[in-house]
């Protein structure tokens, strides 16, 4: 008798997170944050790491930054509902520091299996850190806005909601690039 393979899921990989010991950041950690959202969305967006609020709630972007997002998604007409929120790694890095190469390698085969699972039209990174890890990408800044393909899978890139908190000017950027997003998932 062939014994059956175990089918991969969203939830399965959600409980992996939530017990991973991969890397150092379990050991601080209050929650991980595998994510949420609609599970076959057409937008999976991609951030950074949790930060304080996530870490505590054990959701992504419920925090300040999450308000900002949620209120970019609100203008370019995009449910939140619609779609799904995670990060490249899923445990708060100690002082919202950015996250490790060590780190970002443990956490590589949830979100990959995530993206697997989910199979999004458009993966929409948020800010730098998503973008070096996804792609390999050095500054955002230049590339934001843009759709880049690579390995069969479409990436939109644009700035972090965080980063709006410090720099208003950064809000717009992101309210634009959604707009534009909003405007390629439907050509899509």
């Amino acid at each position: 008798m062939a014994s059956e393979l175990p089918v991969d899921s969203l939830e399965k990989v959600s409980f992996e997170v939530r017990g991973c010991p991969l890397c150092k950041l379990f050991k601080t950690r209050k929650n991980a944050v595998p994510g949420e959202g609609n599970h076959s969305a057409k937008i999976l967006f991609v951030g950074e790491a949790p930060g304080k609020k996530e870490d505590e709630e054990g959701k992504p972007f419920v925090g300040q930054a999450g308000r900002i997002l949620d209120e970019a998604l609100s203008k370019a007409g995009i449910k939140r509902s619609e779609v799904y929120i995670t990060n490249v790694v899923k445990c708060r890095p100690p002082n919202n520091r950015r996250p490790e190469e060590d780190e970002l390698s443990a956490c590589r085969q949830y979100l990959e299996r995530q993206i697997f699972l989910i199979l999004p039209k458009i993966i929409c990174i948020l800010g730098g850190t998503a973008y070096f890890s996804l792609l390999g990408g050095q500054s955002i800044m230049a590339n934001r806005g843009k759709i880049v393909e690579k390995d069969g899978k479409k990436f939109f890139l644009t700035v972090h909601p965080a980063a709006a908190i410090y720099n208003k000017s950064i809000l717009s950027t992101l309210e634009n690039d959604l707009l534009s997003l909003a405007s390629k998932i439907r050509d899509t």
